[in-house]
């Protein structure tokens, strides 16, 4: 069997990867082609319908980031459409010339009071948030230190900075701290970046050590709040929230398409550090700015977060009643702490039979594999909604308990 890596660096003629990787998909070489590529057959829900090669399904959906189901709120939709009925449907100019309307800049507004920061900037891609906001501030001679862990937009973003990348273990405050001190006193431009809520993992970085390390060696704070604004934190206000270190933050980033359901990206931090941003962040000075109706309704997005109004706590208990569940059964689950439950497995053949056995029984879910994290820890990623009933949850623990079982991944003595 074959794995994606194979067909990278070959050489050669530029098309011929890509002829020899059509050929391995057709010839069923490449088990998990089949686990991708899904089509929504509608609004995603708590149940959706899904396409693949076999047809149509019926599932459970735990494979969106849309954990407040936001995407269907009446507030948001209607929102959206009265926007799109006088804007249109596309903004048809970059923001600097003239794709920004009144409600472009009523939302970064909105971000800015929702973080508590000066200003802030609506990017029109979340990928290309991280990817330019790093290169926009960084350049050659200054270091970049970056958990090992965080998001692949971060990284690439790093690369195209030009400046240094140093790297530590996930989560490792000794090791950081090791890095930071090895930076030498000439280098002025020190930038730490870290996810808020790691994406395959779901856990929270530990922000209230990273400050600390970050004022005592001269550096400035980055935190990628994408699957944490919204979710966690008292108010939902994100991963710096949960240690009471909003105003600590030097550069609060984030994506607008998990919990708040949208499209796009933002940045929020001081007006003055915003405002260079807008000039010199290439993938937003470049693009053509978000489409009036999509910014409507994050709009109300941010009304129904800044009033806890979103559902937070019923998907909080939606979580814990899951991964109680799944835990009681014998599955690792890590210590996430986010609406991102994993599941690891450590076996990738056992990950794809797992998986696949899952969707045949109605349950969708994200398989997870290298290079998004080692072999020997691929997992499953749920993704949890707050509109999730208790029936539910329970079918989703009750088809996990039937498919390990099945599959030898945990010892039950339940007869399903």
């Amino acid at each position: 069997m074959k794995k994606f890596e194979d067909f990278i660096g070959r050489g050669g003629d530029l098309f011929f990867k890509a002829e020899a990787f059509q050929d391995a998909v057709y010839a069923g070489e490449l088990p998990l082609a089949p686990t991708l590529g899904h089509r929504i057959q509608g609004a995603v829900d708590t149940v959706s319908e899904l396409r693949d090669a076999s047809g149509l399904q019926e599932v459970l959906m735990f494979g969106s980031n849309s954990y407040l189901n936001l995407t269907n709120h009446p507030q948001v939709v209607c929102a959206a459409k009265e926007a799109c009925e006088r804007y249109g449907y596309g903004a048809g100019a970059v923001s600097l010339y003239a794709g920004m309307t009144d409600l472009h800049r009523t939302l970064e507004l909105s971000i800015a009071r929702f973080y508590q920061t000066e200003d802030a900037l609506v990017l029109p891609s979340g990928y290309g948030s991280n990817v330019g906001l790093i290169a926009a501030l960084c350049q050659p001679g200054d270091v970049v230190v970056n958990d090992a862990f965080n998001h692949a937009s971060i990284f690439d973003g790093c690369k195209l900075s030009g400046a240094e990348v140093k790297i530590y273990p996930h989560a490792n405050m000794a090791g950081l701290e090791r890095v930071l001190a090895r930076i030498p006193d000439s280098v002025k431009g020190r930038l730490i970046v870290t996810d808020g809520v790691f994406s395959m993992h779901g856990d929270v970085a530990p922000l209230d050590q990273i400050t600390a390390l970050a004022q005592r060696y001269g550096a400035r704070v980055m935190v990628d709040d994408a699957h944490g604004i919204g979710v966690v934190g008292p108010s939902g206000r994100g991963s710096a929230e949960v240690f009471g270190l909003t105003h600590q933050i030097d550069l609060h980033a984030g994506v607008l398409s998990k919990a708040p359901g949208g499209l796009g990206g933002f940045c929020a931090g001081k007006k003055a550090v915003v405002n260079y941003l807008r000039y010199y962040t290439r993938s937003y000075f470049f693009s053509t700015a978000l489409p009036a109706s999509v910014v409507a309704g994050l709009i109300e997005v941010f009304k129904l977060l800044e009033e806890d109004r979103a559902g937070r706590q019923q998907l909080k208990n939606n979580v814990a009643y899951l991964k109680q569940g799944l835990r009681q059964l014998g599955f690792t689950i890590g210590n996430s702490a986010s609406g991102i439950v994993p599941v690891v497995i450590g076996h990738e053949d056992k990950l794809i039979a797992l998986h696949q056995g899952l969707y045949a029984r109605g349950l969708y879910c994200n398989i997870v594999t290298y290079p998004a994290v080692r072999r020997k820890e691929c997992r499953l990623r749920l993704c949890v909604m707050s509109s999730m009933n208790r029936e539910q949850l329970d079918r989703a623990i009750h088809i996990f308990a039937s498919e390990g079982k099945r599959l030898d991944l945990i010892q039950t003595k339940q007869d399903f």
